[in-house]
C-alpha cells in the first residue's frame, strides 16, 4: 500500500508561493503568521522542508477565516498539533500550515461535579491524560504516552493499552476545507482503527468519561510511563509508532483472543530481523522495531528507504502488507 499523502487544496498548486502572493492573509494575523517557516522545528521526527507560511491561530474564528481564505486561492493547507505522528518532505509544503498548540489548549468548560468536559483541539494528550486521572476520570488515562493534541486524536482514534478516543468523544466542532464551522456528534464520526474525523480541522472536543479512582489511575500511569522508558526511544526524535498493527477489528466487531491475535507489527519486524536497520542517519530503532529513529540530520529521504525495505523484508515470509500509521505531508 503505498504512503497515504495529506494535501489538502481546492485547486492543488504544486510548487513554492512567493511571499507576495502571502501579504494578504498575513496582514490579517500579524505576527502569529510566518511565511517561508521551516517545518524540521515543528515536528517530532525533526524533519522537513519549508512551509508557505505557518499559523499560529487562537480560535475556531482563525481558523475559518484561513481556510475560507485558503479555499477562495486555491491554496493548499495542512494542520499539525505537536507534529507527531507525521513525516514532511524534504522538499516541504507549500501553503498554509495550521499549528494548533498554545493558546488553543485551553479547557472551555469544565463541572467538578461532571463527567463531561469540553477542551480546545490543542491540549495535549498527556496533559488530558493527567488531569482526568487527578479528578477521578477514567477512559483517557492510559493514553498518557500518546505524544499529541486532542484534535489529532479525534482524526486519528488515537488509542494505547485498550483506550481509543472514539470511547469518550461526545461531540466535536470542527471547520471544513471551505471555512464552514460545524459539529458532529461522537457516535456520527466513522470510526476505524487510526481513523476518525479526517480532512478537516478540530476546533473542539466535548469528552464524556467514566468515574474512576483518581488513586488507581495515577499509579497506572506510573507504571505505563516506566514501561514506555523501559522499551521505547521516546528520547530520539521519532513520529512514534510508523506502522498499524494488522488485524486489528473494527469497533464493534469484538476483540480478538489472545490465540487468534496477530503478531504487531513491531513483532513482525523484529523477526524479520529488521531492527537496527539503517539508512543513513535514519534507524529502526534497537528498542522498538516499530520506531524509525533520526539518529541525527535524517532526511525523509532516509526514513522512506527504510520503511520501504520494512514493508519488503515482513512481506517476504509473513505474508503481510505493512499499512503506514504515520503520515505522508508533501
Amino acid at each position: 500500500m503505498p504512503p497515504r499523502v495529506v494535501r489538502n487544496c481546492r485547486k492543488g498548486r504544486r510548487g513554492g508561493l512567493s511571499r507576495a502572493e502571502w501579504q494578504d492573509l498575513s496582514a490579517r494575523f500579524g505576527d502569529r503568521m510566518k511565511l517561508d517557516r521551516q517545518l524540521s522545528g515543528c515536528t517530532t521526527y525533526r524533519i522537513g522542508g519549508r512551509a508557505g507560511a505557518v499559523l499560529l491561530p487562537r480560535s475556531a474564528e482563525d481558523v475559518s477565516e484561513a481556510l475560507s481564505w485558503c479555499y477562495e486561492n486555491g491554496r493548499p493547507w495542512i494542520v499539525l498539533g505537536l507534529g507527531s505522528n507525521v513525516l514532511i518532505s524534504d522538499e516541504g509544503f507549500p501553503g498554509l500550515v495550521l499549528r494548533m498548540g498554545k493558546g488553543f489548549d485551553a479547557v472551555l468548560e469544565r463541572d467538578d461535579a461532571s463527567t463531561v468536559w469540553k477542551l480546545a483541539a490543542g491540549m495535549p494528550t498527556p496533559r488530558l491524560a493527567r488531569e482526568t486521572a487527578k479528578s477521578g476520570l477514567a477512559g483517557v488515562h492510559k493514553l498518557i504516552g500518546v505524544p499529541g493534541t486532542v484534535g489529532g486524536g479525534v482524526a486519528t482514534n488515537a488509542g494505547a493499552h485498550g483506550q481509543e478516543y472514539r470511547q469518550v468523544v461526545r461531540d466535536v466542532e470542527y471547520v471544513r476545507g471551505d471555512g464552514m464551522m460545524t459539529y458532529v456528534t461522537g457516535p456520527d464520526i466513522p470510526w476505524q482503527y487510526r481513523r476518525g474525523l479526517e480532512g478537516v480541522v478540530v476546533t473542539a472536543v466535548t469528552f464524556e468519561f467514566e468515574t474512576g479512582d483518581a488513586a488507581e489511575e495515577l499509579e497506572t500511569i506510573r507504571q505505563l510511563q516506566i514501561l514506555r522508558k523501559e522499551r521505547t526511544p521516546y528520547q530520539m526524535p521519532s513520529c512514534g509508532s510508523v506502522f498499524k498493527n494488522p488485524g486489528v477489528p473494527a469497533p464493534g466487531d469484538g476483540a480478538a483472543t489472545a490465540e487468534s491475535a496477530p503478531l504487531t507489527a513491531g513483532q513482525l519486524i523484529d523477526a524479520a530481523g529488521m531492527k537496527g536497520f539503517r539508512v543513513g542517519a535514519a534507524e529502526v530503532s534497537r528498542m522498538h522495531a516499530n520506531y524509525i529513529v533520526n539518529l541525527g540530520g535524517a532526511t525523509a529521504a532516509e526514513v522512506h528507504a527504510v520503511i520501504d525495505a520494512v514493508r519488503g523484508r515482513v512481506f517476504g515470509p509473513f505474508g503481510v502488507e505493512l499499512e503506514l500509521e504515520v503520515r505522508i505531508i508533501g
